[in-house]
């Protein structure tokens, strides 16, 4: 990760446009929509799917979503025909998938006894891993990071920390590997790709992109990131974006 903080603004989308193809790659939460404090807790505007579809129309399709969420769930918020769905930090690419989790009965034990412990905590299944979130119990923090850590070490697997959640799945899987695999390939490939995310599970995503040439930009306050731009949050993206 770059050392880069008060990061400026991007210039204009359509300045861009004018230079380069340009290629897309949103998060979904905390990007596209305010966190909320449960997943399913988000409110989307009714008009982002036809704003996301006259986008993929101007970029001749260079759009795609990138979310720690399964494509599933994004497709609950999200109506775009023709639309790149990457969920799982990149373990589904469209209809790619790799087999769902399993955890081993040691693991489960583990888990349903912190969830025991903390009845405020929010374990939520994913088709290739699991999240634990911790916002509605934030003193329960290093409990979760023990466990998960445990866990990611018994069963092989990548444990990713974000906005008061901690999550397990494949590794080799991260949002960095599925746009580099997006962009081998039409419509993506020759296109300049821009990462836009806010977790620190995007940051794969930004030095990805820089690593093709083009840049990430974080949505959020200042922090040390790869991304060479900043927006204050899910308006200024739609700000942006013209959306």
């Amino acid at each position: 990760m770059h050392n880069r903080t008060h990061l400026a603004p991007p210039p204009a989308l359509d300045a861009l446009a004018a230079q380069h193809p340009l290629a897309l790659f949103l998060d979904f939460d905390g990007t596209l929509v305010e966190i909320a404090d449960t997943p399913d807790g988000i409110s989307v505007d009714h008009q982002l799917s036809a704003r996301l579809m006259a986008l993929c129309a101007a970029l001749e399709g260079r759009v795609a979503i990138v979310s720690g969420r399964a494509v599933a769930d994004i497709s609950l918020y999200l109506d775009v025909p023709g639309l790149m769905i990457v969920g799982s930090h990149g373990a589904e690419i469209g209809g790619a998938d790799r087999p769902d989790l399993v955890l081993s009965a040691a693991s489960r034990a583990e888990l349903d006894a912190l969830l025991g412990a903390h009845a405020a905590l929010l374990l939520e299944a994913k088709p290739h891993g699991i999240a634990l979130h911790y916002r509605q119990e934030p003193d329960a923090a290093p409990s979760v990071f023990k466990v998960m850590e445990a866990i990611a070490r018994r069963e092989g697997l990548a444990q990713r920390r974000g906005k008061m959640v901690v999550e397990l799945g494949p590794r080799g899987a991260n949002k960095g590997a599925a746009l580099a695999s997006l962009m081998t390939s039409a419509p993506f490939h020759g296109a300049l790709p821009i990462f836009i995310g806010d977790d620190i599970t995007d940051e794969d995503g930004f030095a990805a992109a820089s690593a093709d040439a083009g840049y990430g930009i974080l949505v959020g306050h200042d922090r040390p990131t790869a991304a060479r731009y900043r927006l204050n949050n899910p308006t200024e993206v739609h700000q942006w974006l013209t959306l």
